[in-house]
């Protein structure tokens, strides 16, 4: 009995608020904010290493605490710890009962949470499943889970939340996966049988187009920028040279520029396509950066709490408040673009490569091991040069 023992009581295991609570021995409650409660064990396997020659250590969930008690738990814990201290794997020597849906998501979440670039990334993957499937097959066995219980899960938003019900259906068939080549279920996985049948309604995909400002007006709308002093006029001038995403700018760090070379490297954590982009700065550029230095702030463009960046609705209300609230700050990069084809005469992989667009074929871009920057430098001072034109153009 006093090897079942711990830090952990009833009450505590009942009331504690999120987090990760130990109770030793390898043994955690995890509180999440949404009040759910579930226990894991950390074991350290003997003998076993893992991919980077460190000794294997992993997480197992035990099952939801309000179907598993304390006491089962340790119990739980006690056998695996074993298992691990003789050189056995957990994962596939475990007497185990069959997880509910829901709790064998939460393990495959924690699982793959070193996979995503952020936790944000990762706490929109369980969300997703929360909302929409643990209501309904939460409670369930994933060994009884068919297409009928994925219909069920899938149908209400197929047709009003299109992108949401395709991750929904891709999540659950993940978990679906996991459990059985983790020995829960054979046979096929029913969210591709359904997917299969046709038995969804067919659902035209609809673009969603960023209203772009045309490239003639730029000018215009350019020099009134300039006549303002607030930070969100700074931004946004500079978002419209640079072409840029909106969350890429206002997220902009000191330590990312070069100025001396004027350059500045995007990380790959902040690029929607998780790969580093460099932008070339050009004088118009650098001339908006130097009076941000007095900020000394970690961000370039600081917001109205001292070092935490502008608001991302910061320079579209500015936009509303000049009047041109009929165009979006992210349709800058088409107005670019359209610029760059129409009046620069750009070659479309330079234009691309400004936008960190991926083009042509697979193989096209295995061989295209450059970011073509030296030609995108070109094409940005044309831009920068082209945008303080205001005399080609009075603004509507």
């Amino acid at each position: 009995m006093a090897a079942l023992g711990g830090k952990l009581t009833k009450r505590l295991v009942e009331n504690l608020g999120p987090g990760r609570h130990g109770d030793g021995a390898g043994l955690y409650l995890v509180v999440d904010p949404s009040g759910a409660r579930r226990w894991i064990v950390r074991v350290t396997v003997k003998g076993q290493k893992n991919a980077k020659g460190a000794p294997l250590r992993t997480d197992f969930g035990l099952g939801g605490a309000d179907v598993v008690t304390l006491y089962q738990a340790r119990e739980r814990a006690l056998e695996y710890r074993r298992m691990a201290k003789s050189g056995l794997n957990p994962r596939y020597n475990a007497k185990r009962e069959v997880p509910s849906f829901e709790e064998l998501s939460r393990q495959v979440h924690i699982d793959r949470l070193p996979t995503w670039k952020n936790p944000k990334h990762g706490q929109q993957w369980l969300n997703t499943l929360r909302d929409y499937a643990f209501p309904k097959i939460g409670r369930m066995p994933v060994d009884a889970i068919g297409q009928p219980e994925v219909l069920m899960c899938l149908s209400p938003i197929w047709t009003s939340k299109q992108e949401t019900a395709k991750r929904l259906a891709q999540r659950i068939k993940t978990v679906l996966d996991v459990a059985r080549f983790s020995g829960f279920r054979d046979g096929e996985n029913p969210v591709t049988a359904v997917k299969e049948a046709g038995v969804l309604p067919k659902v035209k995909a609809r673009v969603e187009h960023h209203d772009a400002m045309p490239w003639r007006v730029v000018p215009a709308f350019y020099a009134e920028l300039e006549t303002r002093t607030a930070t969100a006029a700074k931004a946004l001038q500079f978002t419209i040279l640079t072409a840029c995403r909106t969350s890429e700018v206002l997220g902009m760090k000191w330590d990312e520029l070069d100025l001396d070379a004027q350059l500045w490297t995007i990380p790959a954590a902040r690029m929607k396509g998780g790969k580093p982009h460099r932008v070339p700065l050009t004088d118009e550029m650098l001339r908006i950066l130097e009076p941000m230095k007095a900020m000394a702030s970690t961000y370039v463009f600081e917001g109205q709490k001292r070092r935490r960046p502008l608001s991302n609705m910061s320079m579209l209300m500015l936009m509303r408040r000049m009047g041109q609230g009929n165009y979006t700050v992210h349709g800058f990069r088409s107005t670019f673009r359209d610029w760059a084809a129409e009046e620069a005469g750009a070659s479309r992989e330079v234009a691309e490569a400004a936008l960190a667009h991926q083009f042509g074929s697979e193989v096209e871009r295995a061989y295209a091991r450059s970011d073509l920057l030296e030609r995108r430098r070109e094409l940005m001072d044309d831009w920068s040069v082209f945008a303080r034109l205001s005399e080609r153009v009075v603004c509507p």
